[in-house]
């Protein structure tokens, strides 16, 4: 089976480290980003400028971890004070079999190739394989969604993995 990946772009952020990298989009709405499509791309931004929210999707390509495939079960970074043991498929964290990021952010302009964007959750040079308009129709649930272990972890504003080391803070 073949799964050819092809990035569209690359992310702009002020940040050059992961573990001072905010852990979620969500958690970091104020910082701007830019996301540089590349020319061959460029008429696929026609009309998401009547957007407000994207869903980005990036190859999380600085893994600062050692060699080898991921664990299927892991620490997740918001879970490092406890520290408890969650199968991959139940996080958001880096280190994955195929470390495919994904990032709500809030579209505040797009000129040229250029999607100036909020909600910074990945570092300067990210390489960037899909963009997708947020359909609040599509994209919201309904009621009050379960969520699992993170319904029992206070986030805070800004959080990133060094701030979540045990000891930390």
């Amino acid at each position: 089976m073949s799964c050819p990946l092809e990035p569209i772009g690359v992310v702009r952020t002020p940040r050059r480290r992961r573990d001072r990298t905010p852990v979620q989009a969500a958690l970091n709405r104020a910082e701007e980003g830019v996301l540089e499509i590349a020319e061959p791309y460029a008429a696929g931004l026609a009309d998401l400028d009547g957007f407000d929210y994207a869903w980005l999707l990036s190859w999380l390509h600085r893994n600062d971890d050692p060699g080898g495939p991921p664990p299927m079960t892991q620490v997740p970074f918001l879970l490092r004070p406890t520290p408890r043991q969650i199968g991959v498929f139940a996080t958001r964290g880096p280190r994955r079999v195929n470390p495919i990021g994904l990032s709500l952010v809030r579209i505040l302009d797009v000129t040229g190739r250029n999607v100036r964007f909020a909600g910074v959750d990945l570092v300067d040079g990210t390489p960037v394989i899909d963009l997708k308009p947020y359909v609040a129709e599509f994209d919201r649930p309904p009621g009050e969604p379960r969520c699992g272990w993170l319904d029992t972890v206070p986030l805070r504003e800004g959080a990133t993995p060094a701030d979540l080391k045990p000891g930390a803070q």
